[in-house]
């Protein structure tokens, strides 16, 4: 009867132990060690770095779509006409009581100048009712100074607590409102100017808005801009904003047809396109990070490859197939791509969860303001962590490191052994 060697199943024990010792370079192969630091780091580096940004440009779009969204709503319906929009009450209950429709808020805008004793600038107005700057989560928050209760028969305004800051102002102080289309005269336009109280100041959190943006009872800017009983425009809230123009669908009726509907992707398709490209350029800039330390692990395999040769021809002679060879090289190999994969997922997610505690200390550290507000529009720095996007990118770290290991462990297993041990 005769005794048969069974080999070893696939990533048995045996091939492990083998593998794994072989990323414990001895002194002599120190260079083929420091390979393999570089492409772990390499690794590392790169799928952090890239769950930081995509975390970041996450945030981004989020934080300015919900402050500009909570600002001026999914779509703003406008007269075809170019002049104000009359019977607006009519025409508000008639959108809110369509299926979809969360909000609809009629207002009157216009451009003008304000000034106090410290300083003069330009400002956009905004008059609305009291009830429906109520329902604006992003005005009527925590940070609102003042109050909006009486705020129709006030006669006063609400601003952002940028401009209080510029002007100096406070709660009760009084604010010059200097508008150039006033009432005509024989020498033209005269421009009309009127003081105001200031009855409270809001925090949006987008700097744009809280450095230019002033509330006004909407009759009374309906009086100050001469729109008589129109307003200019009504913003329309909806119930999902990524789907609005399934919903201004619902409102296009022929009783609606001298009316102009414009989304806020139509409103603001340059800042999103923007930050949708700028994504996605980063996206690939940064796999270049880990695709060439996935370079770096087929270069340290094969130069281990070849100081390994000697073994490699021992295993081959006691029996070893070319299937076990190959896969001791491909753990070998796939340990330094799952390790730095590991280690940067880790690091990725845990500076996305305390990324504004790091911008304050750095620029604490460094003593500049990272992300300054005036040019980022934001007061702190978002992001927000997408479990897909980021299993999307250890996925790929990890399909590269693996493909990396593909050619170094076939050549090892290619390797003749009887070639091998003739010239040790």
């Amino acid at each position: 009867m005769t005794n048969t060697a069974r080999e070893p199943g696939a990533f048995s024990a045996h091939e492990r132990m083998i593998s794994f010792r072989y990323l414990r370079a001895r002194r002599k192969e120190g260079f083929i060690s420091v390979i393999a630091w570089f492409s772990f780091l390499g690794i590392m580096i790169g799928v952090a770095t890239l769950i930081i940004v995509m975390a970041v440009m996450n945030g981004f779009r989020t934080e300015l779509l919900g402050k500009i969204l909570g600002f001026s709503g999914h779509a703003t319906v406008y007269a075809s006409t170019g002049e104000p929009v009359h019977h607006f009450d009519t025409i508000t209950q008639r959108f809110r009581a369509t299926p979809g429709i969360t909000q609809a808020i009629p207002f009157v805008e216009g451009q003008v100048m304000v000034s106090s004793n410290v300083a003069s600038a330009g400002a956009l107005i905004k008059g609305m009712r009291e009830d429906d700057l109520k329902k604006l989560p992003s005005i009527n928050n925590e940070d609102l100074r003042g109050t909006f209760d009486g705020f129709d028969k006030s006669q006063g305004l609400v601003i952002g607590y940028r401009i209080g800051m510029q002007h100096r102002l406070s709660i009760g102080d009084r604010l010059t409102i200097i508008s150039p289309e006033g009432p005509d005269t024989i020498f033209g336009n005269a421009p009309r100017i009127r003081d105001y109280p200031i009855v409270g100041m809001f925090k949006i959190g987008m700097s744009e808005y809280d450095k230019s943006v002033i509330y006004m009872p909407l009759a009374e800017a309906q009086e100050y801009f001469d729109t008589g009983e129109g307003v200019n425009a009504i913003e329309i809230m909806v119930e999902d904003a990524d789907n609005v123009e399934t919903f201004m669908d619902r409102l296009k009726r022929p009783e609606n047809a001298h009316l102009l509907f414009r989304t806020w992707k139509q409103a603001n398709s340059t800042l999103f396109d923007a930050l949708k490209v700028e994504k996605n350029v980063m996206f690939l800039i940064l796999t270049m990070i880990i695709l060439v330390a996935s370079l770096n692990i087929i270069s340290g395999l094969i130069m281990l490859v070849k100081d390994k040769s000697h073994d490699i021809a021992i295993l081959r002679t006691m029996g070893a197939s070319r299937g076990g060879i190959q896969r001791i090289f491909f753990m070998t190999g796939a340990a330094i791509g799952v390790l730095g994969t590991i280690a940067g997922v880790v690091i990725g997610v845990l500076i996305c969860l305390n990324a504004e505690s790091i911008r304050q200390f750095l620029s604490w550290v460094l003593g500049v303001v990272l992300f300054d507000p005036k040019i980022y529009y934001l007061s702190q720095l978002p992001t927000k962590l997408d479990v897909t996007e980021t299993a999307s990118v250890a996925i790929m770290s990890l399909t590269l490191s693996f493909l990396a290991t593909l050619y170094p462990s076939w050549r090892a297993a290619r390797l003749d052994p009887v070639e091998a041990l003739r010239y040790e």
